[in-house]
């Protein structure tokens, strides 16, 4: 008697180590995947990104750079959801991207000043003061960032409406969260923030407000380019660097279409050559004229296509469409890059992780994680050991 409970006490003895080995093993594979798919593969991805050089030529014939760089980077279309259309899970793993993917690219690359292109919120546009005061802590946490760099945010559809639905009370709010500030200089390089929304045409007292401060800003510019013939109208304070700005905005130019867009993340082929709507999916063909000719700009920035796109507009200014940094508008998001200077600029696109990749690693891992625990059920022969049996057929043959 004593001998079989001995026997079956091994026999539980070598049950329980082998359940507790299959555990330890599904344990760290759920956990190595986890760790690689939420936080690691940022780094792998974003490390790959280089900031652009700008060179300029030198009296020597070699090109070196002249100026201090200024390290810019450029996103869009975050879309952070709401209490009504957005779902817990949907919140979870789409901010959890948006935050790691911010949070690595700020560690890696070091830019010195971030610009968001509008449309941070998805439903600034209606959501209750409640509401918009947890979206707004939650952004701060997702984008939180050393005090030495900037960030600088302009307004788009989803945070204040499109322009019936936008009022004062919602223009404020979002201002007194940022900084409300126009035009904005930092190493010589002058960067104006257009609330894009407001240029609705219709002399609505936002909108004629709006086009009063940049036609301000456009008799600033001016005076800076006059700096050795300055009229009196210049006044004595200090001028602007002497330099064409940057244009920031949320809407992009008027364009027909995406036609003649190009690249992986520009829009799907079946849409490209959908008609856009003025005062909906662009600015109107005279709101992007007043802004071309007014500001005279160097080149344009802007979101709310979700879409990549290059166009060059009237003498060539040229205009660069942002991609959604979210996975829930793209799967591929990226952000721009942007080495600048007071009279030159170069950019460069970083990708983040695609989404199908993702969830690709963690169907595979699943499917491993399957295979194990047949194979301790005795279900299913051990791979390594069909694989010697095949191994030595083939030889014995």
């Amino acid at each position: 008697m004593a001998t079989i409970r001995l026997w079956f006490g091994r026999q539980n003895f070598c049950l329980l180590k082998k359940r507790s080995f299959l555990l330890l093993k599904l344990t760290a594979v759920v956990f190595a995947v986890l760790l690689f798919c939420e936080f690691l593969i940022y780094y792998v991805v974003i490390f790959r990104c280089n900031w652009p050089e700008v060179k300029t030529p030198a009296y020597d014939g070699k090109q070196e750079t002249l100026d201090p760089v200024l390290k810019a980077m450029f996103l869009a279309d975050t879309h952070l959801l709401g209490e009504v259309r957005g779902h817990w899970l949907d919140k979870l793993r789409r901010e959890w991207q948006m935050e790691r993917a911010f949070q690595t690219a700020l560690w890696l690359l070091q830019p010195e000043v971030i610009f968001i292109l509008g449309d941070i919120f998805d439903e600034g546009k209606w959501s209750s003061s409640q509401a918009w005061a947890d979206d707004v802590k939650r952004f701060q946490k997702m984008f939180r960032h050393p005090q030495h760099v900037q960030l600088k945010v302009v307004a788009g559809n989803h945070d204040i409406g499109f322009h019936y639905q936008m009022n004062t009370y919602k223009i404020k709010r979002f201002e007194k969260v940022f900084n409300p500030e126009r035009l904005f200089s930092w190493k010589g390089i002058n960067f104006v923030m257009v609330n894009s929304v407001a240029l609705e045409g219709d002399s609505c007292n936002i909108c004629s407000e709006a086009e009063a401060e940049l036609i301000e800003i456009s008799h600033k510019l001016n005076c800076s380019r006059e700096q050795e013939h300055r009229s009196s109208r210049c006044g004595d304070g200090p001028p602007l660097p002497a330099s064409a700005p940057v244009l920031v905005q949320h809407f992009p130019l008027y364009r027909r279409s995406d036609a003649n867009c190009s690249g992986e993340d520009a829009a799907p082929a079946d849409e490209r050559d959908i008609p856009f709507k003025e005062r909906y999916d662009v600015l109107s063909r005279e709101a992007s004229q007043k802004l071309l000719w007014w500001l005279r700009p160097r080149l344009v920035l802007s979101g709310h296509t979700h879409s990549a796109c290059e166009v060059l507009h009237g003498a060539g200014t040229p205009e660069l469409s942002v991609p959604s940094f979210s996975w829930r508008n793209r799967n591929n998001p990226s952000f721009i890059m942007g080495s600048m200077t007071p009279t030159e600029y170069a950019l460069a696109k970083c990708y983040l992780p695609f989404e199908h990749t993702v969830l690709t690693v963690y169907c595979g891992a699943a499917g491993f994680l399957v295979v194990l625990i047949l194979v301790h059920l005795g279900l299913l022969g051990s791979p390594f050991v069909l694989g010697w049996k095949l191994l030595r057929k083939f030889k014995t043959t």
